[in-house]
C-alpha cells in the first residue's frame, strides 16, 4: 500500500501506540506481584452469588467494559455488566440497587473526570454493601487517591507511561483492559500466556514500519464503519471513536455488529465508505461475520471493504484483507488487542494525512483530554 504522509514519530500518540506490548507485560507482572493482596480483597466478595460487578468508565474507558464484560461473565460465572459512568451519574437507580452487593470496577486514565468520581460517590450512597476496584494510570488522580484512603476499595496503578499524554487513549485503554482480565481470569490471562499477544502485536507494529503506510488503503475515505461480533463490537466502537477523535471528526466513523448492520445502519454505505470487518476466531460466530463480508462484496456499494482475521477463507481472500501474524489460536478477547493496534495506527495516519496534530486534534478546544464543563448534581434519592 502506498505512503501518504510523513511519520508521526515526533508525537506522543505514536510513542504510546508503540509502547503497548511492553506496558502490558510490565502491568501483568505487577498484578502477579500483588496477587495475594488482590485475592484478600476480592475473594470474600466473589463468594457472594448475588454480587453484581459493574465495569465502568467514561468514553474510551467505558468501552473496556463493552469489550470484556461478555467474556468475563461467561468465564467466571459471575454477574458482570458494563455501564458507563456517564449513565451511572444521570440514571443511578437504573443500575445501582440498595440491597444488591456491588463491586464497581472503575477504569480511568487520569481519574479526574467528574463522572468517574461522582459514580463512586453515588454507588456508596445508594448501595448498602458496595466495594470498589479502581484501575487507573494516574497516581495523582482523584480516583486513585480517594481509593487509597477508603476501607472499601482497592486501587491498582498502571505503569506510569500509560498515563497517555496524547489526546486519544491508546496504551492506557489496552493496559487497563489486560490488567482487569488478569485480575479476574488469571488462569487464562497472565504474563506467560499474554506474552503471545504482546509478541503478535509487536509484529503488527513492526509491519507498519514508520506508520506512514495507509493501513486500509490510500483512498479518499469520507466515512468508516467498523464491524465486530460479541465483545468485538466493543472493539469496533473504540476503533470508531479513535479515528473520530484523531481526525477531529473529518472522517465520520460508525460501528455495529455484522448482523445488526443489516437492520438499517447499512444504509450509510456509499462509494466514499470504508468498511472494516473484524472477523471472530470463534467458529460459530465467524460464520455470521463471513456471511456479511460476502454480502458487502456482492453489493459493490462501499469504496473498500477490508477484513481483519487470524486465518483466511474464500470470503476473506476474495477482497482486500489483513491476516494477523501467525500465532497460536487466540480467543476473541485476545484478538481484540491486535485489532485495536491496527485501528490506532489507522487513526493516527488519517490524522496526519488530514494535517491535524494528533496529540491535540481539537483546534477549537471544545473537546478536551480530561472532560470539562460537567456539572455534578447532588443525589437526593
Amino acid at each position: 500500500m502506498s505512503r501518504t504522509h510523513t511519520s508521526g514519530s515526533s508525537t506522543w500518540t505514536e510513542k504510546e501506540i508503540r509502547q503497548q506490548p511492553t506496558s502490558w507485560m510490565t502491568s501483568l507482572k505487577n498484578i502477579e506481584n500483588l496477587r495475594s493482596r488482590i485475592t484478600a480483597f476480592l475473594a470474600p466478595l466473589l463468594q457472594d452469588s448475588n454480587l453484581k460487578i459493574i465495569l465502568t468508565g467514561a468514553g474510551t474507558s467505558a468501552f473496556i467494559g463493552d469489550m470484556i464484560a461478555p467474556w468475563l461473565a461467561r468465564h467466571t460465572g459471575k454477574n458482570v455488566v458494563a455501564v458507563p459512568t456517564t449513565d451511572l451519574v444521570t440514571n443511578p437507580v437504573d443500575y445501582l440497587y440498595a440491597e444488591q452487593p456491588t463491586l464497581l470496577v472503575s477504569f480511568a486514565r487520569s481519574g479526574n473526570s467528574p463522572e468517574s468520581v461522582a459514580a463512586v460517590d453515588l454507588a456508596n450512597q445508594i448501595v448498602r454493601h458496595c466495594h470498589h476496584l479502581v484501575i487507573t494510570c494516574n497516581e495523582a488522580g482523584s480516583l486513585y487517591n480517594n481509593a487509597t484512603h477508603s476501607d472499601n476499595a482497592l486501587a491498582l496503578l498502571m505503569p506510569a507511561e500509560t498515563h497517555d499524554r496524547g489526546f486519544a487513549m491508546t496504551s492506557s485503554i489496552t493496559t487497563m483492559m489486560a490488567s482487569c482480565l488478569a485480575v479476574f481470569a488469571a488462569d487464562v490471562i497472565n504474563s506467560a500466556s499474554f506474552q503471545d499477544v504482546a509478541t503478535r502485536c509487536e509484529r503488527i507494529i513492526a509491519s507498519q514500519e514508520d506508520f506512514s503506510t495507509a493501513v486500509f488503503g490510500d483512498l479518499p475515505f469520507k466515512r468508516i464503519v467498523y464491524l465486530g461480533s460479541g465483545g468485538l463490537q466493543g472493539t469496533a466502537r473504540e476503533a470508531a471513536l479513535k479515528v473520530l477523535e484523531l481526525t477531529a471528526g473529518k472522517l465520520a466513523a460508525f460501528y455495529d455488529s455484522p448482523t445488526g448492520f443489516r437492520h438499517g445502519p447499512k444504509s450509510l454505505v456509499n462509494d466514499e465508505t470504508l468498511v472494516v470487518v473484524m472477523v471472530s476466531s470463534h467458529a460459530y460466530t465467524r460464520q455470521y461475520d463471513l456471511d456479511l463480508l460476502a454480502e458487502l462484496h456482492r453489493d459493490r456499494q462501499a469504496m473498500r471493504v477490508v477484513a481483519i482475521a487470524a486465518a483466511t477463507s474464500p470470503e476473506i481472500a476474495s477482497g482486500p484483507h489483513i491476516l494477523l501474524p501467525a500465532a497460536r489460536e487466540f480467543l476473541d478477547i485476545e484478538q481484540a488487542f491486535c485489532f485495536l493496534i491496527y485501528a490506532q495506527i489507522f487513526a493516527l495516519t488519517e490524522s496526519m494525512k488530514a494535517g491535524i496534530t494528533p496529540d491535540t486534534p481539537s483546534a477549537s478546544g471544545t473537546v478536551n483530554r480530561v472532560v470539562q464543563g460537567v456539572v455534578i448534581h447532588p443525589w437526593k434519592g
